[in-house]
């Protein structure tokens, strides 16, 4: 049975009623904007992340930084290396301290603890530069991160910078804000030419929302190296203080996940003059399309042919894998929930490519403009929702009849609970989605978790649907 009425609305009773907003049936006739980048509603339990998870993820893959949690030690842990993330050099990265705040903490206040932590760190490892993040207990507590980072940063004699992602401020997206204000604390203006916003004649780009999943950023940083573009800086994958301090050298940057690094590029281009493109290297057809864009930017004949040559010879290489993983595929149902969404975007064609149909959508972190783009790409039936909870993606993939649903670690579960096939999309995966050689891996992912005869064996909700695999 349905949970939508013929116009386009959620039956009452179906779902938490302040929830609709939120959620989508294409060709309905609902007509008004979906609500997005809100607050989480108390009890819905969601499946986006914290601020300071957020702050996290995007500052954890800067190798050579120390990065030192004040607060609990449940927030370190829960972050701990908490995306797979490759280095060239420093490991650094791969440590979570923490101040480990206790009850005398809450009460006396936790910054002697915080500065004496710092001091152990910075004389034990020596780094270019310590993250100090803020937890909930922090904004609650009133400790004054400013002021010790700034006395630490003196007697140290490097940058020791707060990271503002206390909780009960946002949503993951606000901590997402944080790193990016943090980051641009550390980047140091080249010249003067910099800050005037004069346009650079260098052909080299910053590489904005990669955080090197797999090696991610080297495939990427790989293939503009053959079309004629330096690669200044990634942010953040395998960075180091030094590549960030030069970020404002860079003619071009260029996003891929807007969700994270969106704010970034803005402000970037607000101070520096740097102006930006949203990419996507995911999937052949947005892979394409990305690596001509760049070469449009440069208006460069011989770079624009280096392109064209090298779109040809992989698309070429990679066809037939991805045509034999489509006959397999073909008519199979997939639901996407992932943070942001330019990757749900590029996801819907990729799925395409393959042959399946999207019959649901959600982003953690999307905006306006994202939920634009999915409604006019999916076809009339698709739900396209914001900040889901595991109670909507169960009903609506139920009800979808969906094959399968790519997610992150916290969709894993649910999925498998309902006898779906499942792909991480997100932090944990070890093999690269990235490019041509990415998009043969994720279909050859596809088609050997939605074809596994373990499918035939589920019990319960899945059991019924997915016995003719």
């Amino acid at each position: 049975m349905s949970l939508a009425t013929p116009d386009g609305h959620l039956k009452k009773g179906c779902l938490v009623e302040e929830r609709e907003a939120s959620i989508l049936i294409k060709g309905g006739q609902r007509k008004n904007q979906l609500r997005c980048d809100t607050d989480s509603i108390a009890g819905c339990v969601s499946q986006r992340a914290c601020v300071y998870c957020g702050a996290r993820v995007v500052l954890n893959p800067v190798t050579d930084a120390v990065h030192l949690v004040h607060g609990p030690i449940g927030c370190s842990s829960y972050t701990w290396d908490v995306r797979g993330s490759l280095s060239s050099e420093s490991e650094l990265y791969r440590n979570s301290f923490s101040t480990d705040l206790k009850e005398n903490d809450i009460i006396f206040g936790g910054e002697r603890k915080l500065a004496r932590a710092i001091d152990e760190l910075a004389e034990r490892y020596n780094p270019p530069v310590v993250f100090v993040y803020a937890t909930c207990v922090v904004g609650v507590i009133g400790d004054d991160l400013e002021a010790v980072c700034k006395k630490a940063a003196s007697r140290h004699e490097i940058p020791v910078i707060p990271v503002q992602s206390s909780g009960f401020i946002g949503n993951k997206s606000a901590g997402y804000r944080a790193a990016c204000d943090t980051l641009l604390r550390l980047i140091e203006p080249r010249s003067a030419d910099c800050s005037s916003g004069k346009k650079h004649e260098t052909k080299s780009v910053n590489y904005l929302g990669d955080f090197n999943l797999a090696g991610e950023a080297w495939i990427i940083t790989e293939y503009l190296r053959q079309i004629g573009v330096e690669v200044n800086t990634v942010f953040t994958g395998d960075s180091k203080c030094g590549n960030i301090k030069k970020a404002a050298g860079a003619s071009l940057n260029i996003v891929q996940c807007a969700g994270s690094m969106g704010y970034l590029a803005r402000r970037m281009d607000e101070i520096y003059g740097i102006p930006f493109l949203r990419v996507s290297f995911l999937g052949v057809e947005d892979t394409s399309a990305s690596l001509r864009s760049i070469a449009a930017f440069f208006k460069d004949l011989r770079m624009k042919r280096l392109a064209e040559e090298l779109i040809q010879r992989e698309s070429a290489a990679v066809k037939p894998q991805i045509d034999s993983y489509r006959e397999k595929l073909r008519h199979k149902k997939a639901a996407i929930y992932v943070g942001g969404g330019f990757k749900a975007i590029s996801l819907i064609k990729q799925f395409r490519e393959l042959g399946i149909e999207v019959v649901m959508v959600g982003t953690q972190t999307g905006q306006e403009e994202d939920y634009r783009t999915l409604h006019d790409i999916t076809d009339n039936g698709t739900v396209i929702l914001d900040d889901a909870n595991p109670s909507e993606l169960e009903r609506f993939m139920t009800e979808k009849g969906a094959h399968l649903l790519v997610g992150g670690v916290k969709e894993r579960p649910l999925a498998y609970k309902l006898g779906v096939a499942f792909i991480d999309h997100n932090h944990d995966r070890k093999h690269p989605l990235s490019g041509y050689a990415g998009a043969v891996n994720f279909a050859r992912e596809v088609q050997d978790t939605v074809c596994s005869p373990v499918w035939k064996y589920a019990r319960g909700t899945g059991g019924g649907i997915y016995a003719g695999i």
